[in-house]
């Protein structure tokens, strides 16, 4: 007789969606607002690539504690504490303007006098969002790791990491119209309160599975099986794993350049192209909400449809890693096709809208399998802090894009040919994916799970 599981881990899977789609509503006001921003404030596209910068630099190396983080508070209240300080850094985008007056006080004392106080505040702002969001990712990986066998992973991960696409999404639909409305203080009040509801869900829904009475036994030891004979079952300690030993592993530099040569594309994407809608093709604030709209929404079926790929090939005999891998070949192709965007622009935005719309799509494609590379090679113990130092890496990567994409924009826009720092810039974003599997597949050329933590 067939025993019928219950679904109590997909609601899991639900709470890490809504949390990674409220973690990309808090870090996208900024951008959708940045052209309007630039002119108040007169930022050039230096000063607002040195903004997000910021972010990034901070979020990269936070990213590094927080798995560590993590994996020692455990993830019901390392959650908390981490979408707590990512809701607050959010809201004081708001208040800037004084953050930056003080901030600028105290440089001054000791000596700095060179950052205008508008800047000054964005930067402390987005370093206090960049701390507090560097939790979601390592907390998430780390949940699906504790509620899904490693054949249901990818799936998991594709499913709550579309919510960085939702987010994406959501956040053209509504920002730009509180801001018209409101002010833009209110779009990053109101959008930074939303995490504050989550953590109430989450605390009254979120246990351990051991520990977790919603959860049938016929559903937790579907969870605890990995239902793969070639799967190498690792028998876990409660001792931590220190970070120089972890960095010993190929498996661990697979994965962090992995996530250095890619996520900065990701992170283009999502800063910059309102300012390239608005460069480009002379694009106002309200023109841009249907062509980004409609860009991140392309990215949800990348986020969902790569989280699934592997699974055909899984099906077919393949290891999850191999399996994985085959996929993740197949997905860094398509962004080859962002190489056309700037030849094709001429004919309507629309062109590259659709083709930047693949590569982001591609881009999400890629990710949720990357992740999950993580948890099929080690122990559960380690998990967060791997994901905490390939998404470290990939922060680090996320700040060259920015810094060399605001440098190039600044130079071409004097000459008159903006368009050219942009070309650059897509050429990287086209050609990123496929550098990026050569090595990982150098590194890891078979799947190699790790027993000896």
């Amino acid at each position: 007789m067939d025993i019928k599981i219950k679904n109590y881990r997909w609601t899991i899977c639900g709470l890490l969606f809504f949390a990674t789609t409220v973690n990309y509503l808090d870090r996208q006001v900024l951008s959708l607002l940045a052209p309007a921003l630039s002119k108040e404030f007169n930022w050039s596209n230096t000063d607002y690539a040195n903004i997000t910068a910021v972010f990034q630099f901070v979020y990269a190396v936070s990213m590094l504690f927080a798995g560590r983080i993590i994996d020692r508070l455990g993830t019901k209240w390392g959650y908390i504490l981490a979408i707590s300080i990512w809701s607050i850094g959010a809201i004081m985008h708001a208040f800037s303007i004084a953050i930056g007056s003080v901030f600028t006080n105290v440089l001054a004392w000791v000596g700095i006098t060179a950052v205008p106080i508008s800047i000054a505040g964005f930067m402390v702002s987005r370093a206090v969002l960049g701390f507090g969001e560097s939790g979601n990712f390592p907390a998430a990986i780390k949940v699906t790791a504790e509620y899904f066998p490693k054949k249901e992973r990818a799936l998991a991960t594709g499913i709550f990491n579309s919510g960085c696409n939702v987010g994406a999404v959501l956040a053209p639909l509504t920002v730009p119209w509180i801001a018209v409305n409101w002010g833009w203080q209110s779009a990053f009040i109101i959008v930074g309160a939303i995490g504050f509801l989550w953590i109430l869900f989450w605390n009254a829904l979120y246990e351990k599975p051991e520990n977790q009475k919603k959860l049938s036994k016929e559903e937790f030891d579907y969870i605890a099986s990995e239902n793969d004979t070639t799967i190498v079952q690792i028998v876990e300690t409660d001792d931590k794993v220190a970070w120089i030993k972890l960095l010993g592993y190929r498996q661990t530099w697979a994965f962090v350049i992995g996530k250095f040569l890619t996520d900065g594309v990701w992170w283009f994407f999502l800063f910059w192209l309102p300012k390239y809608l608005q460069a480009e093709f002379s694009m106002i604030d309200t023109d841009i909400v249907l062509p980004l709209a409609v860009l991140y929404s392309m990215t949800m079926v990348g986020s969902v449809g790569g989280g699934w790929f592997p699974v055909y090939f899984i099906k077919k005999g393949y290891t999850p890693y191999d399996g994985r891998m085959k996929a993740m070949f197949l997905i860094a192709l398509v962004p080859l096709v962002v190489l056309l965007a700037q030849p094709l622009g001429y004919i309507s935005y629309w062109i590259p809208v659709f083709l930047i719309g693949l590569g982001a799509s591609a881009h999400q494609a890629w990710s949720a399998n990357i992740f999950t590379t993580v948890s099929d090679m080690f122990p559960k113990k380690t998990i967060g802090s791997v994901v905490g130092i390939g998404g470290m890496a990939g922060g680090v990567g996320g700040v060259i894009v920015t810094k060399i994409a605001g440098a190039l924009f600044d130079y071409y826009q004097a000459l008159g040919e903006i368009k050219t720092g942009y070309t650059f810039v897509f050429i990287f974003c086209a050609i990123a994916y496929l550098l990026a599997w050569f090595i990982m597949k150098a590194l890891v050329p078979k799947y190699a799970p790790i027993q000896d933590l």
